[in-house]
């Protein structure tokens, strides 16, 4: 997966609590197992309405959000069902990372393991944000995870907490098989060995 480093880009708030992963993608997009494709998937029901028309007061649908790489939201982001397809919509879109007081739990790991950033802050400093980003149109924000901080066009920074495992694994762009295959020499030296050691095991049958 691609490495997470340091992120400056575009705000886009969804400005709802307990969004649950049925909203972020509907049951009818999760018969594919690609990563790939469900960008016209997710909120679907929120952007276009009942009728398919759209709801042009859904923040994805209005321009001055088009090409939105950071998601603002509430508490509880995530909730639901443990569909993995929910971040892969998420990245699909373009999102790299999100902003919330509180996910999810799958949904927070979910996140991690397909290299997209929950950043964890404060609920003054998310309502903060959501002030700033309806005042300003073209309202970015520079997300480093090496020095854990959210910063403003102010100049006021954000601290966040993150595990020093996930951070590390973003930072390199590593998911559970890149690291696995971190040990690709070791693996090899353990099966040349245990062919020989147990070559019953390794006969065609």
């Amino acid at each position: 997966m691609d490495a997470f480093t340091k992120l400056k880009g575009l705000v886009a708030p969804l400005d709802r609590v307990n969004v649950d992963t049925d909203q972020i993608i509907p049951k009818q997009y999760l018969k594919t197992i690609k990563r790939s494709g469900l960008r016209e998937g997710l909120f679907s029901d929120w952007r276009y309405g009942a009728n398919g028309k759209g709801d042009r007061s859904f923040f994805l649908n209005q321009e001055r959000y088009q090409g939105a790489n950071i998601l603002l939201a509430r508490d509880n982001f995530g909730c639901g069902s443990s569909r993995e397809h929910a971040p892969w919509a998420l990245m699909d879109y373009g999102f790299r990372c999100i902003i919330a007081p509180s996910y999810a739990d799958i949904f927070f790991n979910n996140c991690f393991k397909n290299g997209m950033l929950p950043v964890v802050l404060k609920g003054d400093e998310v309502a903060q944000l959501f002030k700033e980003v309806e005042a300003q149109p073209g309202y970015q924000v520079t997300v480093d995870l090496a020095a854990q901080t959210v910063t403003t066009p102010s100049g006021t920074a954000f601290r966040f907490d993150i595990d020093a495992f996930r951070k590390d694994c973003l930072l390199k762009g590593l998911d559970e098989i890149g690291l696995t295959l971190e040990h690709e020499k070791d693996i090899t030296a353990y099966e040349r060995r245990r062919k020989q050691e147990a070559p019953w095991l390794f006969t065609d049958l």
